[in-house]
């Protein structure tokens, strides 16, 4: 790992926050209420002074900081719409080739017009199969550059968001000059880990946004879902070579969430490969956004 992604931050950085005082009065303190306080008054403000927590120096106010910031993304990502999931199940449906095997009973009178010479549509005949789960999800996060506060605190959320949305089938890259995989498709992991894994990153290098759809594409490729969705997270100004639009193509479908403040790069995309774009000032409208994104 980097010597970038390590960088620890000290009380003096930590004061810059209008309201770190109140939040750590002294060294190794965490005032819980206080620190709901300036969450009321300005969200997005206080979840990246939480991220930026959680890189303390300080030890304890850092453990501290981590253990509030994976309950409290969590919680945040779960007040926007979830969408249900639940593992696969057999169901009766229409025919259709490799779709399960005839069943009998729910096809008799089709069967027995079969056997007497008459011709049958295909659709009377229903068979017994598998139903796919839902949705699967790969979100990527952009860990290139300057990483920390308000993009960190968005990335955690976003994070948090997709684990709530999809559960049991959910991935999550970091990528800049590299591809970190944080939690893979089909490696369940706990949801607070995940969390705390995205905020462990500090940005770093150039941004390989081809490399990050390539390993997306692979990631998804282990789902069973009916529907595999590619969540990239960035303003999408890539550095490194790399067919960008050719590695998109290659996915199902891409949705792509942008910050307001610097959205050219990320429009661009979007247009060339037919993605859904939403732009954000702040990861306090994540859990919103992408559950508009993904209807």
């Amino acid at each position: 790992m980097s010597q970038a992604s390590k960088r620890t931050t000290s009380r003096r950085e930590l004061a810059r926050h209008e309201q770190f005082e109140q939040i750590s009065p002294e060294v190794g303190e965490l005032d819980e209420a206080a620190f709901d306080e300036a969450l009321a008054s300005n969200p997005d403000e206080a979840l990246g002074m939480l991220a930026n927590l959680t890189a303390a120096t300080d030890p304890k106010l850092r453990d501290l900081a981590r253990s509030l910031a994976g309950r409290l993304m969590l919680d945040i990502a779960m007040r926007g719409r979830t969408r249900p999931r639940g593992v696969g199940k057999i169901v009766e449906k229409p025919y259709e080739p490799d779709a399960g095997d005839i069943d009998i009973d729910a096809s008799l009178d089709a069967l027995n017009e079969l056997r007497a010479g008459i011709g049958v549509e295909s659709t009377r005949l229903r068979v017994r199969g598998w139903a796919r789960p839902g949705m699967a999800l790969c979100l990527m996060v952009d860990r290139s550059g300057s990483m920390g506060g308000k993009p960190l605190a968005t990335s955690a959320i976003a994070a948090a968001a997709v684990a709530c949305r999809s559960p049991q089938d959910y991935s999550v890259l970091a990528f800049g000059k590299d591809i970190v995989v944080a939690k893979s498709q089909d490696v369940p992991k706990a949801s607070e880990d995940v969390v705390n894994a995205v905020l462990a990153l500090r940005g770093f290098g150039t941004t390989d946004v081809a490399g990050a759809l390539q390993v997306a594409s692979q990631q998804l490729a282990r789902s069973r879902a009916g529907r595999r969705v590619a969540v990239l997270l960035s303003d999408c100004r890539a550095t490194v070579e790399g067919d960008v639009v050719a590695s998109a193509g290659a996915l199902d479908e891409v949705v792509i969430i942008a910050p307001r403040e610097d959205p050219d790069e990320a429009t661009a995309l979007a247009q060339s490969i037919g993605a859904r774009l939403a732009l954000v000032d702040g990861p306090s409208e994540i859990p919103d956004v992408l559950a508009r994104v993904l209807e």
